[in-house]
């Protein structure tokens, strides 16, 4: 809760092509909202948006400018040409929280050799904690425990609290 009583603001993007134009259910998207819910965060359903820079630029500022204190994006950190979750990502953060992308990668690489391919990373924007996590609903799972462990503390330190 904060200092208002209510539980803080979260919020959940995912980036794909075949999700926006309908030709996929996105599953990844759910998978985090529920985390996050379950963790005491007020959640809406996830945001879908395409693939690219632009799209995820846009998102995760329309989300900071309605109040959410921790952005989780899914999908787009892979090595193909339209994932650019990371830049775009890289366009709206202040600082980098590096931490968080390496750890993420650890535990994916542990499940399977590909999660080293992730180039997502984790980083702070205008009071905003963001994260990216690979699309995969398995690599969501992984990864929300690790987003949810530290992301009240995070918000905390980022509204000026002390740790």
């Amino acid at each position: 809760m904060d200092d208002a009583g209510k539980p803080p603001r979260a919020a959940v993007i995912t980036v794909s092509d075949r999700s926006a134009r309908g030709e996929r259910e996105d599953l990844s998207g759910p998978e985090a909202v529920a985390a996050l819910r379950v963790a005491g965060f007020d959640c809406d359903d996830a945001v879908v948006v395409p693939d690219g820079a632009e799209s995820v630029e846009r998102a995760l500022a329309a989300m900071i400018a309605a109040g959410a204190g921790v952005i989780v994006t899914t999908g787009g950190t892979g090595l193909g040409p339209r994932d650019q979750t990371p830049e775009g990502t890289l366009r709206v953060i202040q600082r980098e929280v590096p931490g968080i992308a390496e750890e993420l990668r650890r535990i994916g690489a542990a499940e399977k050799p590909a999660g080293m391919l992730s180039r997502g990373v984790a980083g702070v924007a205008h009071g905003t904690l963001i994260v990216n996590l690979p699309g995969s609903p398995a690599a969501v799972r992984s990864g929300m425990p690790v987003v949810v462990s530290i992301a009240r503390h995070a918000a905390s330190q980022l509204a000026g609290e002390d740790h």
